[in-house]
């Protein structure tokens, strides 16, 4: 009777857990990683960008995003949405062509890929031939040409991906067209570019490697003008009345030629070098677009003076007597400009430049050209992230103060609204405002507005004015020399370069109610600040803190600490530094905490920690936790290859005791060996069988940075009674120690006069000397304690003093609860089973059910160094889900992982990306939009006489007039080309037709 009443119980908390728990990826946040790829749509507002692993990512309005992954392992090298639909095609590097598109449902678009297709050639025919280096898809909307590397133009039908082998434009024939003097000359190479005639949708310029363009008619298939540069070819653009083709080429120079003429004999219209007459790099882009009252807008990619200026990324821009060439912070991929007009024909607008590492936007209507700030693909590692840190609802009061200093530093960004705006976004307002801080390698704080899809920047800090660096305050790089030529302006925020590594920020915490913020440094610099909506002028006075407390025998090798600015500095609205904590030595801060009830902040390093009071400017306590064998934590990370060669020594020396110790046991008895063998085979089976948790072994005291300060922790709770609660400062390291400090705190009246003290209370050492990584005291109903000011803010009830306390030790390899004041053990759950896992990352979050608004639970969530995520129930200690979310060998992406107080999370992905993930079923931010299919205008006739003259060669194509019938019959097969499994069907039958254009076209190439 009892299992049974058991069983149903324990179904009844797998519902509840159902309830919970839920793990779910749902975001990608920052600026993708190796970007290689740039794609938009004028007709669906939509911006596509793909990268070298195979990704293809969508943006429009802000919180219209899209991704998808290709089975492939290759980079995307092209992107080219479908005119006026919601397909798009990728070309990847593996010379495979893709079919995506966004379908609805259930109300939302979701990205499928719904076909792909690969060029193959005749047996024997080399590569080339079908390798595709130009793609253009018609006006039509049904045709993608493609240009190979051996020179031919292959016409497919879309989305069916159906070679049209009678369309096909071979070198055979444009070579019998080309004069025999040009030919005679030279090899047309591959084709570098195709572009469509605007005008008349019948003609495109396919542009030749070597330098010979030809007009082709599509209808006629037949050549009616050819072009014959006689510089390598880069790009082509047709301009908009169909007059001209601007070519531009390798020795950056770009040529005008007339459209309609007899053949040009070499003489161009007009060809132009803009930054001659010394060698240039090539202009690989080009393009050409006219103003309704002005002159037109040019704009190319390249051509800087090779020995000048060879290695700047420059865009250059020119209107009228107007020239900029903006410098860009990385190489560039590709660029668009996006044009007014409810048909996308206007004026140009905005310039939209892909480089290697941002997406920089340019207001072309705006005087001056500025750059338009981006509401999403923000380079989160313009210097590198070293740190994060996350705070949920954050009160409104300290939101528009923190929104109002950052637009203070925004006053140099066009005030035009972002231009991207394809979609609509139908998630739901979020409930809460979420701030995320990263710390950065060059001293800076960034503060994201975490709370939807788009990680928005709200305000930027530096602490770097604080200290004497390398840098000129009065250094401005975006300035450009007047007269300077070539015309640089710098554009692009992305800046790797530190002036000193050990302004690195390590660790931050701030306290949402007071607006108290402390940050901690690489070279053992702990700032206080607070917030101010007026500039300040101040001079931030260091207290040095000695953690060795005059240990003989140490000698810190590692870097010196910052110089302190000893004048007055100006600081900007925003957080203002009015306290500063110098470590000695100035090691790394590895943990920080602040208690802005107490005006408290603690601190620790790899010597020991400290407490300091930061309203009277004094330190409460400092404690050295150094061991006296442990002599790696004295050197410092600069001189870790000593210890690097030391362990290797070692390594070797083990490895041969090891080998002499096997050679002097070893028997040659093959009897015995057998016997081993299979005592051991039974061994593993049994294990398999019955999976135990595997010992854990006890740690040396000898072994390095066991002193190292993991965690810090505040609590006003039992110490030396249970009827007496007292605040107190808690302490875990790396060697499995945990100090507990009794705190005594004045009268508030006396507050700013009487000091501060704190005596050791407690002193725990954990049997397997595991790190400690966590600590957390649950108070009488098993709640964990709430954050100071959080009660008097009425955000949370006022923790349990009547019944008795708890203590939660979370260490590496296990979690153990002890009572207080007692500090008794009363239960532990290990962690360390067969697979290994330890603690990497851990935090407290509430878990709201999904069903009843009422119900919720606290929990500890965990993430090992296996990748895994756990949830343990609190005050239980009761394993309750896990999940597999990180790739164990990605220890960077494990070691910047940030947990949220409602179960979600973010870890790097890459440098400039965040992955967030959510464990709640009810907190859960994810995109959520959708993208209709753009009305043809009565304007796009003019891209029909294509189709009637396709019309005899394929029956299923678009008519002037459709009738009802012929409307449905097309609905009906754009449904079926949608569907995958149709689709391959249709792959199969065309699979054993595709060679026959190039085994009777190609066979002069092959031989």
């Amino acid at each position: 009777m009892r299992r049974f009443r058991r069983h149903g119980h324990e179904s009844q908390r797998d519902r509840l857990k159902q309830e919970l728990f839920h793990f779910n990826k749902t975001v990608e946040h920052g600026f993708p990683h190796q970007p290689s790829a740039l794609g938009y749509s004028p007709s669906l507002q939509l911006l596509a960008i793909g990268n070298r692993s195979g990704a293809i990512k969508l943006y429009g309005a802000p919180g219209v995003e899209f991704m998808g992954l290709h089975d492939e392992n290759a980079a995307v090298t092209q992107v080219h949405f479908l005119p006026h639909q919601v397909e798009l095609v990728t070309l990847l590097d593996d010379n495979s062509l893709h079919m995506w598109t966004l379908r609805a449902h259930k109300g939302l678009s979701e990205l499928l890929e719904i076909g792909r297709f690969m060029l193959t050639g005749p047996p024997g025919a080399p590569p080339s031939v079908t390798r595709v280096t130009a793609v253009l898809a018609h006006s039509s909307g049904e045709l993608l040409l493609l240009g190979t590397e051996g020179g031919h133009v292959f016409v497919v039908e879309v989305p069916g991906f159906r070679e049209l082998e009678e369309r096909n434009i071979s070198l055979d024939q444009v070579s019998n067209s080309v004069p025999d003097d040009y030919i005679g000359r030279r090899n047309l190479e591959h084709v570098e570019a195709l572009q469509e005639n605007p005008v008349n949708p019948n003609q495109v310029v396919i542009g030749y490697g070597r330098g010979l363009m030809i007009i082709w008619d599509l209808e006629k298939q037949r050549a009616i003008q050819h072009i014959p540069a006689t510089q390598q070819l880069e790009s082509v653009w047709w301009t908009e009345d169909g007059s001209y083709i601007l070519s531009s080429h390798s020795d950056g120079s770009y040529c005008r030629w007339m459209v309609g003429a007899e053949d040009v004999n070499e003489e161009e219209e007009k060809s132009d070098i803009p930054y001659g007459h010394f060698p240039c790099k090539a202009i690989s882009k080009i393009v050409q677009l006219p103003t309704e009252k002005g002159p037109p807008f040019l704009l190319f990619s390249g051509g800087m003076p090779r020995a000048s200026y060879g290695d700047r990324h420059c865009i250059t821009v020119i209107q009228n007597k107007t020239q900029v060439a903006l410098d860009l912070t990385s190489r560039i991929i590709d660029f668009f400009v996006i044009r007014d007009g409810p048909k996308h024909t206007g004026d140009p607008s905005a310039l939209v430049v892909l480089v290697e590492e941002e997406l920089v936007v340019i207001d072309l209507q705006t005087e001056g050209w500025p750059v338009i700030q981006t509401p999403y693909l923000v380079p989160l590692h313009s210097s590198a992230i070293t740190c994060s840190h996350h705070i949920s609802t954050i009160p409104i009061k300290l939101w528009e103060r923190v929104i109002a200093a950052g637009e203070l530093q925004n006053t140099h960004y066009s005030k035009k609204p972002w231009p991207i705006t394809g979609g609509q976004n139908l998630a739901p307002d979020p409930p809460q405002r979420d701030l995320l801080l990263t710390g950065h390698e060059d001293g800076t704080v960034c503060f994201w507005d975490a709370s939807g899809v788009c990680l928005y920047p709200m305000y930027k800090l530096s602490t770097a004015a604080v200290f004497h660096t390398d840098a000129d305050p009065n250094d401005n790089m975006n300035q450009g020399t007047e007269g300077e030529w070539p015309p640089f302006r710098k554009v692009g925020c992305f800046d790797p370069y530190s002036d000193d590594p050990r302004l690195g920020i390590q660790k931050i915490h701030l306290c949402k109610y007071s607006g108290y913020l402390t940050v901690a440094g690489t070279a053992g610099q702990i700032l206080v600040l607070e917030l101010n909506d007026e500039a300040a002028e101040q001079t931030v006075e260091a207290k040095v803190v000695d953690l060795l407390q005059g240990q003989e025998g140490f000698r810190w090798k590692g870097h010196t600490r910052l110089d302190v600015r000893e004048e007055p500095v100006l600081f900007p609205p925003g957080f203002q530094p009015f306290a500063l904590v110098q470590c000695q030595p100035p090691a790394v801060v590895t943990a920080l905490t602040l208690h802005s009830e107490w005006k408290l902040v603690a601190f620790g390093t790899s010597h020991g920690f400290g407490l300091y009071d930061y309203q009277q400017k004094n330190n409460v306590l400092i404690k050295c936790t150094l061991n006296p064998s442990d002599q790696l934590a004295m050197e410092g990370p600069l001189s870790r290859v000593k210890s690097i060669k030391k362990s290797l020594r070692q390594s070797f020396r083990r490895m041969r005791r090891s080998r002499v110790s096997l050679r002097k046991h070893h028997v040659n008895n093959a009897a015995k060996i057998q016997d081993a063998n299979a005592r051991l085979e039974a061994e593993l089976a049994e294990m398999e069988l019955a999976p135990v948790q595997r010992k854990i072994e006890a740690r040396s005291s000898d072994d390095s940075f066991t002193g190292l300060v993991r965690t810090l922790y505040f609590a006003d709770t039992f110490l030396s009674d249970s009827s007496h609660n007292t605040p107190s400062l808690w302490a875990g390291t790396n060697g499995g120690c945990v100090f507990a400090f009794m705190l005594r705190l004045p009268p508030v009246e006396h507050r700013a006069d009487e000091p501060v003290t704190a005596q050791p209370a407690k002193e725990i050492q954990l049997m397997h000397r595991a790190p400690v990584v966590g600590i957390v005291v649950l108070d009488g109903h098993g709640a964990p304690l709430p954050e100071p000011l959080e009660v008097a803010h009425d955000l949370a009830r006022s923790p349990d003093l009547q019944g008795s306390h708890h203590l939660l030790v979370i260490s590496e390899e296990q979690f153990k609860v002890f009572t207080l004041p007692k500090v008794s053990a009363k239960m532990k759950l290990k962690l360390t089973a067969v697979d290994g896992s330890r603690v990497r990352r851990v935090g407290v979050a509430w878990f709201g059910s999904s069903r009843s608004e009422d119900y919720g639970e606290s929990g500890l969530v965990v993430l090992t160094n296996q990748g895994d995520l756990h949830v343990v129930s609190l005050p239980g200690v009761k394993m309750q889900v896990q999940y597999p979310c990180i790739r164990r060998e990605d220890v960077s992406g494990i070691a910047s992982c940030v947990f949220t107080k409602h179960g979600q999370g973010f870890y790097l992905i890459s440098p400039s990306e965040f992955e967030r993930f959510s464990l709640s079923t009810r907190h859960v931010v994810e995109p959520r939009c959708l993208v209709e299919v753009p009305l043809h205008s009565d304007n796009s006739t003019k891209h029909r006489p294509l189709h009637d003259g396709f019309s005899s060669a394929h029956g299923n194509a678009r008519h002037d007039s459709e009738d009802p019938e012929s409307a449905a019959r097309r609905v009906m097969e754009h449904a079926l080309l949608n569907d995958e499994k149709v689709l391959q069907e249709i792959q199969k039958s065309l699979e054993g037709d595709q060679t026959s254009f190039l085994e009777n076209n190609v066979k002069s190439a092959v031989a």
